[in-house]
């Protein structure tokens, strides 16, 4: 079984994009929402992203936190397309930078679209308890927040979040 030790946090500042050693464009959709997994419908989310020139289906369960099953699957490009037809709620566009830091890559998500302005970075962690550097733009880490995870932001976008909510403040 696979399992994703991930952990997220905001991100404050510019100072990781010098660092990036590569930067991908990603689109991804869901073929399940968010209230089906709120309502423990679904135990798992269906995702389907095309990152650069590759495309993964991906099913991840629900659990709230740092760790959680995980299953990724390469398919045609087509087929990604096809299925990102069929996605519920928006799609999630962003770009992906790869950042080196003390020995681990970082993933930093800049969001486009109805996500624009949000901008999260993301380690993972062959350990729950495993130590790692801290960037000097690394802000408050989010990965018990749900309205963080790509499939609540494709379902309720940053761009319809309160200014108490953009600010930081806990979800209503």
């Amino acid at each position: 079984m696979a399992i994703e030790i991930e952990r997220k946090f905001l991100v404050t500042g510019d100072g990781w994009r010098a660092a990036a050693h590569e930067v991908v464009p990603m689109a991804q959709g869901y073929l399940n929402d968010l209230a089906a997994m709120d309502t423990g419908a679904m135990k798992a989310s269906v995702r389907v992203r095309i990152a650069g020139d590759a495309a993964h289906l991906n099913l991840k369960s629900r659990e709230l936190g740092h760790t959680r099953q995980e299953f990724e699957y390469p398919i045609p490009a087509a087929d990604a397309r096809a299925l990102l037809a069929l996605s519920v709620g928006g799609l999630v566009d962003k770009r992906r930078y790869l950042v080196k830091v003390g020995g681990h890559l970082w993933e930093v998500d800049e969001f486009l679209g109805d996500n624009a302005g949000l901008v999260v970075a993301e380690i993972e962690l062959a350990d729950a308890h495993e130590s790692f550097q801290r960037p000097d733009w690394l802000g408050v880490e989010v990965t018990d927040e749900s309205r963080y995870y790509n499939l609540a932001l494709a379902s309720h976008p940053f761009s319809q979040w309160s200014a108490q909510q953009r600010a930081g403040a806990a979800a209503p």
